[in-house]
């Protein structure tokens, strides 16, 4: 049965009041054919898309999930920045513009469409989508749409519901002190990280740790790095650290340490996998080292 037939079937047999429902839900359910069903959103879940980097990061339940290479809009104004939500899910979109069918090949929309609320759009105008261009993802050529690899959304589609909040920025900070600062709590991330000695750069083997935009450096290999000893203090199971001419006396998991006996508070260490992490801005009161970090690369300079 043809739309047409199902529209007059809902005509004959019933009062206009309720012909005229009949009409509009029968037209709702047709143009959206395809699309998911509306779903709440688990607070936990975050996307992040950064125009600088045209990179697009999926947070769940305060983990970073992954990061994805995106493709953004021509100049900086088409692509809008700002907090939404996914508000459509939609598999296999026609391209209305040039009358490509949905699913086709050629359809520059590719294969799903997670639509957003942009200025009462409604998931309509703008959204993270596939794409027929895979040599475009990374670069600044869309409409103002956000492109990503058709097996990066596949990925990303089933694991997004509606209502999951985005936030589209221009931002030099990492990903996970984006979300910070947007209010998302973000739990604990290891990130490959290096440091900078004398303009040498030492890559480390246990990587770093981002917990709620704190980087936290390994305890073990961040001294042998910077030519000091460690050693545990017998009877209390305190760490006795030395680099340069301080020496630290600190417990693990303690917010203090005694530095050439003088007590100096700081933030927690924390243990990952059976190792010892130190924050890395307490090598300035502990050590004396002035730190520089630098989040885009991953990178502590001393």
């Amino acid at each position: 049965m043809n739309l047409r037939e199902r529209i007059s079937l809902t005509t004959t047999y019933v009062p206009r009041s309720i012909k005229l429902m009949l009409v509009f839900a029968v037209l709702f359910t047709a143009c959206f054919t395809g699309s998911a069903a509306a779903a709440s959103s688990s607070s936990s879940d975050l996307i992040i898309v950064n125009k600088k980097t045209n990179k697009l990061a999926y947070f769940s339940a305060g983990k970073l999930e992954k990061v994805f290479p995106v493709a953004t809009g021509k100049n900086k104004s088409l692509t809008p920045e700002g907090s939404f939500k996914i508000v459509v899910k939609i598999k296999n979109r026609p391209y209305y513009k040039e009358k490509i069918p949905g699913g086709d090949p050629a359809n520059p929309l590719g294969d799903r469409w997670l639509g957003l609320e942009v200025n009462d759009t409604y998931g309509t105008t703008y959204a993270i989508h596939g794409n027929n261009n895979e040599a475009s993802i990374g670069k600044y050529v869309s409409a103002g749409c956000i492109r990503m690899h058709n097996d990066d959304i596949h990925w990303l589609y089933p694991r997004v519901a509606n209502n999951t909040p985005v936030i589209i920025t221009t931002s030099g900070l990492d990903m996970a002190s984006i979300a910070v600062k947007s209010g998302y709590s973000t739990g604990p991330t290891m990130i490959a990280g290096v440091f900078v000695i004398n303009g040498e750069k030492l890559e480390v083997k246990d990587s770093f740790l981002l917990e709620n935009s704190r980087v936290f450096v390994p305890l073990r290999e961040s001294v042998a790095l910077l030519g000091g000893t460690l050693k545990q203090e017998a009877g209390t199971g305190a760490l006795i650290i030395t680099i340069g001419g301080h020496t630290a006396v600190h417990k693990p998991l303690s917010e203090t340490a005694k530095v050439n006996g003088k007590t100096v508070a700081m933030l927690a260490s924390r243990t990952v996998n059976g190792r010892l992490y130190i924050p890395l801005g307490s090598l300035t009161p502990l050590f004396g080292l002035p730190v520089i970090w630098n989040a885009k690369e991953a990178t502590v300079k001393l």
